[in-house]
């Protein structure tokens, strides 16, 4: 039996994660999950590609709204839809959508924990973004993601790979929506189709990994595993694979320990490694 182990959300794009315990889905993803992002002079968005510290920049969910403390114990709270008229396109990779920018405030909060001029961006409920049409209904929609509203992956997948390292890495270094127990390592691979509490997902693409798995989440510090070693054996068409990009099919919530029902498996060519 697949089972749902882990559920997370990462409220500013490629800051701390947050877990939960149950997850309610919205149009774009997991709620609040990547609703705001830090972008640079130009509206470009800033990852932990460039930036490792932003992995110390750790959140948590509050009544009140979205709590960020930097290394230093400063923190700054996000407030849920409070945010300026002030909008203009940012860019994500290929992609342009609209944003809000938040504060000046947060704008000189996010520039100093960083030590980089930068600003907070929130993306209102009337910026719709489309996922890549090659691979998922036009329809579907993501938030500031890198590309599509989850990442899915088996808890033997990470156990195989850790298998294979001198030193254990965490999930956390792979940034999922979604972790299960059960079945063999990268079955994720192969799910087409499945359901969590009666709401059906579409597996749509592995995901190919940047450097950004390298990263210890809790130093912020980098160095060349797990990518050396996944290279090794998960590679398709020069990129290292890990993990499969998701969307879904309506709306409610999941929780720790929800059955993951497979629908449909494939064996198509673009699934196997």
């Amino acid at each position: 039996m697949l089972q749902v182990s882990g559920l997370y959300i990462y409220p500013v794009k490629s800051l701390g994660g947050i877990s939960l315990q149950s997850a309610e889905l919205t149009d774009r993803g997991f709620k609040y999950d990547r609703r705001w992002m830090l972008v640079d002079q130009s509206n470009r968005f800033l990852s932990q590609r460039e930036f490792a510290a932003m992995a110390l920049i750790k959140m948590t969910l509050t009544d009140e709204g979205i709590l960020a403390s930097n290394p230093s114990g400063d923190c700054l709270l996000l407030r849920v839809d409070e945010y300026t008229t002030e909008r203009a396109p940012v860019t994500i990779w290929d992609d342009v959508c609209e944003g809000c920018f938040v504060s000046g405030e947060a704008d000189e909060w996010f520039s100093r924990s960083l030590q980089t001029p930068c600003r907070l961006v929130y993306m209102p409920d009337d910026s719709l973004r489309p996922v890549n049409p090659r691979y998922a209904p036009d329809d579907a929609v993501t938030s500031f993601s890198d590309a599509y509203p989850f990442l899915i992956i088996g808890q033997a997948s990470l156990d195989d790979l850790n298998s294979r390292l001198e030193t254990p890495v965490l999930m956390n270094r792979f940034r999922p929506n979604l972790v299960f127990t059960g079945g063999a390592p990268f079955m994720e691979d192969t799910l087409t189709s499945f359901s969590i509490n009666n709401i059906e997902f579409s597996g749509v693409k592995l995901c190919a990994r940047c450097p950004v798995p390298n990263i210890d989440q809790e130093t912020g510090v980098s160095s060349k595993e797990p990518i050396k070693t996944l290279a090794r054996y998960r590679t398709k068409n020069h990129k290292v694979m890990f993990g499969q990009n998701v969307i879904h099919h309506g709306l409610g919530t999941i929780s720790i320990g929800d059955e993951i029902a497979v629908l449909e498996l494939t064996t198509e060519e673009r699934f196997i490694v």
